[in-house]
C-alpha cells in the first residue's frame, strides 16, 4: 500500500459509506496533477446545480405542468398525483443514498457518480418529451421522477467523497463551501427560471437540465478517475427493503387518507388507509430488529447509546419535519391566494412567487458562515438550540400575520426562517460528528442524513393533512354562504359546498377557479351577468378560500413551531463538552455554507448534499483504525 497516505480521510461522506475510517490515496494520487481537483470541483458543482435547479423548478412550475397535461383538480384521486410527483424523488433518495454510497466505495465512486449523472440526464430527456395528457401523463412524470431520483441518489452519495479524495485537507473546506453555495444558488435560481419558463411552455422546465447534464456526463466520463481503491463492504438488502416498504406504506396511507371515503370528506376511516399506516409502522419496527442482527447494517443502532448523537439526530429530524412542507405551503399561499388578490395574473404568479421568496435565501447566506465560525469558538449547543428557537419564532410570525398580509411581515418571517436554519444546520451536524468515535462518524453521518431526508418526505404529507383538516372544518360553510350571497340557488350551493376540501386546495395551487365547472352553464345562465362574471373570475375563489386556508395554515404553523420547540429542548439536552477550536476563517465559513447548502437542497426535495464534516476535514490527520482495503486494477477511466 505504498501509494496510500498514512492519514485518515477524516472528511466523512454523508452517506456513511466509510463507516470504519477507510484509508484513501493522497490528493495527487495517480499523477493527476493540481488541475484535477478543480475539474472535480467544477463537475460536482454542475451536478448539484443541475439537481437543485431541477427540483426547485418543479416546485414552482407544478401549476403550469398540471394545467398543461390537463389534470382536473376536482376529480377524485388526482391529488395523489400531485403529492407523488413532489415526494417520489425525495423518497428514492432517502432510501438509496446510504447504500449507493457503499456501492461507490465497493466498485468505484467515480463509476457510480458517472452513472448517476447519465441516469439523471436521461430521465430529464424523458420528462422533456412528455407527450401524453391526463392520467397517463401524470403517471409518466411520477415514474420518470423516481428514475431521476435514482440518478440523483448516485450523484449525491458520491460527490462529497470525490471532492474529499481530490483535495488536500487544507483546501477541502473551500471546496465544500463552494459546493454548499452551489446548492443554495440552485435552489433559488430554479424558482426564478421556473417562474420565467413555465408560463411560456411547461416542457421547457425539464429541458433546462438536459444540456448541463449531457455536458457533465461526458466531461465526468472523460476527466474523472477513480482513486484506485476499493473497500470491502456488503449492502444490507433486508434493511433497505424493510425501510423502503415501511416508509412507502406510511406515505401511501397519508396520501389516500386525504381522499374522501364513505361520505366523509377525508379517508382516515378507510380500512386500507389504516392497514397501510399501521403496517408501515410494524415493518419499520421489523427494520430496527433486522439492523441489530446483520453484519453490515444500514443503521448502526448502537450509536444511539451516545447521548449527543441521539439528541442531535432527534433535533435534526424535528427540524426537517417542521420545515419540509414549508416552501410548498408558502408557494400555495403566494400563487393561489395572495398574488391573485393583489392583481397578479395566474400566468405571472410563478415568477413573482420565486422573487418574493428571496429573503429566505438571504437568511441562509448571512447566518451560515457566522454559525460555522462562532460554533467552533463557543460550542455548537447554544447556536443549534437558538436556531431552533428562532425557527419557532419565525413560524409564530407566519401564524400571526393575516392571509392577505403586508409583505414586510411576510419577508421578516422568511428572513427569520432562513437565519435560523443557517444557525442550526452546521453546528448541529458538527456536534453530532464530534461526539462520535472517529471510526463511527461515517455511519453516524449516513443515519443523520437518512433520518432528515425521511422526515422531509413525511413533512409534506403531514402539512398537507393538517391543511386539509383545517379546510374541512370551515370550507363547506364558507363556500355555501359565498355562493348563496351571489344568488346561487341553495340546493346547488349546498351540493358544491360538499366537494372534498383537498380538491379546493389543489385548485388554489394550480391557480384554477373551479366555480364555472361546478356551477355549469345551466346555473350560470340564470344569474345576472355581473354576478356570473365575478363568480368565474380570478378574485372570487381566492377570496373565498382564503379564510378556510388560513385556518389550515394556523394549524400547520402551530405544528411546525411545536416541532421546533421540542427540537430546541433535544438540542440543549445533548450536553456540552463539544470541543471548541479555532480554524481558519475560510474553513469555518465553508462549514456553515455546507450546512445551509444541505438545508437549501432539502427544501426543494434533493436531500442532504453537503456531507463533509469540515471539523474533521481541516483537523490534523491521525492514524486511523485499519480496515480491509482492496487495490483495484490499474487506474481506470470509468464508464
Amino acid at each position: 500500500m505504498s501509494d496510500v497516505t498514512t492519514t485518515e480521510n477524516r472528511a466523512l461522506n454523508v452517506t456513511g459509506s466509510r463507516p470504519h475510517g477507510v484509508l484513501v490515496p493522497s490528493a495527487d494520487a495517480g499523477g493527476q496533477g493540481d488541475g484535477y481537483k478543480w475539474t472535480v470541483l467544477i463537475n460536482t458543482t454542475i451536478g448539484i446545480l443541475m439537481a437543485t435547479i431541477n427540483s426547485s423548478i418543479l416546485l414552482i412550475a407544478l401549476p403550469d405542468i398540471f394545467r398543461g397535461i390537463g389534470i382536473d383538480p376536482l376529480a377524485p384521486g388526482n391529488t395523489s398525483y400531485f403529492l407523488w410527483i413532489l415526494m417520489g424523488f425525495m423518497l428514492v433518495t432517502s432510501v438509496l443514498v446510504v447504500s449507493l454510497g457503499r456501492v461507490g466505495d465497493m466498485f468505484g465512486r467515480v463509476r457510480c457518480y458517472n452513472l448517476g449523472f447519465a441516469v439523471f440526464t436521461f430521465a430529464s430527456i424523458l420528462l422533456a418529451v412528455t407527450w401524453m395528457h391526463g392520467d397517463a401523463a401524470a403517471l409518466w412524470i411520477i415514474i420518470v421522477r423516481v428514475l431521476q431520483g435514482i440518478g440523483g441518489a448516485m450523484l449525491m452519495a458520491n460527490s462529497s467523497a470525490i471532492i474529499t479524495d481530490a483535495f488536500p485537507p487544507n483546501e477541502r473546506g473551500f471546496a465544500i463551501g463552494v459546493y454548499g453555495v452551489a446548492a443554495i444558488s440552485g435552489s433559488f435560481l430554479g424558482l426564478l427560471i421556473g417562474g420565467l419558463l413555465a408560463p411560456i411552455e411547461w416542457h421547457l422546465v425539464f429541458i433546462v437540465s438536459v444540456p448541463f447534464g449531457a455536458f457533465g456526463t461526458v466531461w465526468a466520463y472523460v476527466k474523472l478517475k477513480d482513486n484506485g481503491m476499493r473497500v470491502q463492504a456488503k449492502i444490507d438488502w433486508w434493511g433497505n427493503l424493510t425501510f423502503a416498504v415501511g416508509l412507502i406504506a406510511i406515505l401511501v396511507g397519508i396520501v389516500y387518507g386525504l381522499q374522501p371515503y364513505g361520505g366523509h370528506t377525508m379517508g382516515w376511516a378507510n380500512p386500507w388507509v389504516l392497514t397501510s399506516m399501521i403496517g408501515g409502522v410494524v415493518v419499520l419496527i421489523a427494520f430496527c430488529y433486522i439492523e441489530t442482527r446483520v453484519a453490515h447494517p444500514m443503521f448502526a443502532l448502537e450509536l444511539f447509546r451516545h447521548r449527543g448523537f441521539t439528541m442531535g439526530t432527534i433535533a435534526g429530524l424535528l427540524a426537517a419535519l417542521a420545515r419540509g412542507g414549508l416552501q410548498f405551503m408558502l408557494i400555495i399561499w403566494l400563487q393561489g391566494i395572495w398574488l391573485p388578490l393583489h392583481g397578479y395574473s395566474f400566468e405571472r404568479t410563478p415568477l413573482w412567487a420565486g422573487i418574493y421568496m428571496i429573503p429566505m435565501t438571504v437568511g441562509f447566506l448571512i447566518s451560515g458562515p457566522i454559525a460555522g465560525r462562532l460554533s467552533d469558538r463557543y460550542g455548537a449547543r447554544p447556536f443549534a438550540t437558538v436556531g431552533m428557537l428562532v425557527s419557532a419564532a419565525g413560524f409564530g410570525v407566519f401564524d400571526l400575520i393575516p392571509i392577505n398580509f403586508s409583505y414586510s411581515w411576510f419577508a421578516f418571517a422568511l428572513l427569520l426562517i432562513g437565519l435560523s436554519m443557517g444557525l442550526f444546520a452546521a453546528p448541529n451536524t458538527a456536534a453530532i460528528m464530534n461526539g462520535l468515535p472517529a471510526n463511527r462518524r461515517g455511519a453516524g453521518a449516513g443515519m443523520l442524513n437518512t433520518a432528515q431526508n425521511s422526515a422531509q418526505v413525511l413533512s409534506i404529507g403531514v402539512f398537507f393533512t393538517v391543511i386539509g383538516l383545517g379546510l374541512a372544518a370551515s370550507l363547506p360553510n364558507t363556500l355555501f354562504s359565498g355562493l348563496a350571497a351571489q344568488g346561487v340557488p341553495a340546493a346547488k350551493a349546498h351540493e358544491i359546498a360538499n366537494i372534498p376540501p383537498v380538491g379546493s386546495l389543489f385548485s388554489a395551487f394550480l391557480g384554477y377557479n373551479p366555480i364555472q365547472q361546478l356551477l355549469g352553464s345551466s346555473t350560470l345562465s340564470t344569474l345576472p351577468a355581473d354576478k356570473a362574471s365575478y363568480l368565474t373570475g380570478h378574485e372570487f375563489f381566492p377570496h373565498l378560500i382564503s379564510g378556510p386556508f388560513g385556518a389550515g395554515l394556523h394549524l400547520a404553523f402551530a405544528f411546525a413551531a411545536l416541532a421546533c420547540l421540542i427540537g430546541a429542548v433535544a438540542s440543549w439536552l445533548r450536553g456540552g463538552g463539544d470541543p471548541h477550536e479555532v480554524r481558519p476563517l475560510p474553513a469555518e465559513a465553508a462549514a456553515g455554507l455546507a450546512g445551509v447548502g444541505d438545508v437549501a437542497a432539502s427544501e426543494v426535495g434533493v436531500g442532504g448534499v453537503g456531507g463533509v464534516d469540515l471539523a474533521e476535514a481541516t483537523r490534523p490527520s491521525e492514524v486511523p483504525d485499519q480496515v480491509a482495503v482492496v487495490k483495484a486494477p490499474s487506474a481506470d477511466r470509468t464508464a
